[in-house]
């Protein structure tokens, strides 16, 4: 079930630990043929510091050929581009895969509607990461 927190974010809990959530959402990305940018170890970068820090992953993804209408149309856009979907515990150990809703972004960048199908790879991928 997803849960919508504040403006535009969206929790969805993961049947899964954080990293096979992760790994899951890599496989995922994969096989779809979308690019990972980036992988975000926050948890891990707080350990090399000595601070303690439940686990939280960001993963930075996307398409080209998605993203550049939608940053054509609505250059703002680009501060949210490419897509990001958080993999993190909370203090009871449940897992959450958490991204930005596609009509969040819509509304906030005034993103035309007939490209908002283009924003929703986060959703698609987060929901089925967490299955």
């Amino acid at each position: 079930m997803a849960i919508t927190k504040g403006i535009g974010m969206v929790d969805i809990r993961s049947h899964h630990s954080a990293d096979e959530t992760v790994e899951r959402l890599r496989g995922l990305l994969e096989s779809t043929g979308i690019t990972l940018f980036a992988l975000v170890d926050h948890s891990g970068e707080a350990e090399k510091v000595g601070m303690a820090m439940r686990p939280a992953k960001l993963l930075i993804f996307g398409s080209p050929r998605a993203g550049t209408p939608v940053m054509l149309a609505a250059p703002t856009s680009a501060i949210d581009l490419p897509l990001k979907v958080l993999i993190w515990e909370n203090d009871n150990g449940e897992v959450f895969v958490s991204y930005n809703s596609p009509e969040y972004l819509e509304q906030r960048h005034g993103i035309p509607h007939e490209l908002a199908q283009n924003l929703a790879a986060a959703k698609l991928l987060a929901e089925k990461a967490a299955e």
